[in-house]
């Protein structure tokens, strides 16, 4: 394994525990702030925060100015689909469904990656590569199932689009970004800027924006700036290396980060089996990692 691809597989893997303690974090803030508003703020302070940089780099800014037609375009889409629907589902998600529900729908995104990267990429996964997502799944299912999907149709929906946008952001996000014709924080802040702007205008809009306590501008901070600013300028950075299926994978680990961060932080427990899907998910993921094909392999990027 290239040693590229190592540094780009444990960035990624920082880049998952930072999201999955957003979950914990995202469940607290609910309690005050309205879902998609609460969405809207996070990612357009983050917005915020990392536009000053590529306004006042030469480099960054000359890569922004250049952008084409096209080029703005599919930003755009990204921003749609990585922030306003897939982040904004999330959020809806986690109103009316338990955590465990919405991560068992998130779960099916590398195996839909898989399926569409063949057709959209031309990244069809090795053999050993359909071996490891078909491992990670049944970890996946080991560790969640039982669960009772609570009958909440708009909780249901969300979770749905979420998935949906998933998987189309992860697909879209590695065309764009495996060119390297342009910095991750380009992408990161234009694709950021649109996605933030429609979360936000459609979260004022039906959910308006309460009274809001420092504890939760805090919040809203915390994550905009470290959860959101930081960790998706390093993924988009990933995703120069890694495939749509390889990050995929990587992405879906926040399933096992969740599970620990809450027994850690919360309290709640892990069953024999519980502990068994992990494990079993884990090695999936491994798989996943150990069988890149040869040519990328040798060439240390995609």
């Amino acid at each position: 394994m290239a040693r590229s691809h190592i540094i780009a597989v444990l960035q990624a893997l920082f880049v998952t525990f930072l999201w999955s303690s957003s979950w914990v974090l995202i469940k607290f803030g609910l309690e005050e702030i309205p879902a998609l508003t609460f969405a809207g703020l996070r990612y357009g302070l983050a917005f915020l925060i990392l536009a000053p940089f590529v306004l006042t780099a030469r480099e960054l800014r000359n890569s922004l100015a250049g952008l084409t037609t096209a080029g703005w375009l599919r930003l755009s889409a990204l921003g749609l689909l990585f922030y306003t629907l897939t982040q904004g589902a999330q959020f809806v998600g986690l109103v009316y469904l338990p955590a465990v529900t919405v991560s068992l729908f998130l779960s099916f995104t590398p195996a839909l990656v898989a399926l569409m990267g063949i057709f959209f990429l031309s990244e069809a996964p090795t053999s050993l590569q359909r071996v490891g997502t078909a491992i990670y799944l049944a970890g996946a299912f080991l560790f969640l199932l039982p669960v009772e999907i609570p009958l909440a149709a708009a909780g249901l929906a969300a979770a749905v689009i979420g998935l949906m946008a998933n998987a189309g952001s992860s697909i879209l996000g590695r065309f764009v970004n495996r060119q390297e014709d342009l910095h991750p924080l380009v992408v990161t802040v234009v694709s950021m800027g649109v996605g933030a702007l429609v979360l936000i205008v459609v979260g004022l809009a039906t959910q308006g924006l309460p009274h809001l306590s420092w504890k939760s501008w805090g919040l809203i901070a915390w994550l905009a700036a470290i959860n959101t600013a930081f960790a998706f300028t390093l993924w988009n950075h990933t995703l120069r290396r890694l495939t749509a299926v390889e990050s995929s994978l990587i992405n879906n680990t926040m399933l096992i980060q969740i599970a620990l961060l809450a027994w850690v932080f919360l309290g709640e427990s892990l069953s024999p089996k519980g502990i068994t899907g992990i494990v079993v998910a884990a090695a999936g993921v491994l798989l996943v990692q150990l069988a890149r094909p040869k040519a990328r392999e040798e060439s240390g990027r995609a």
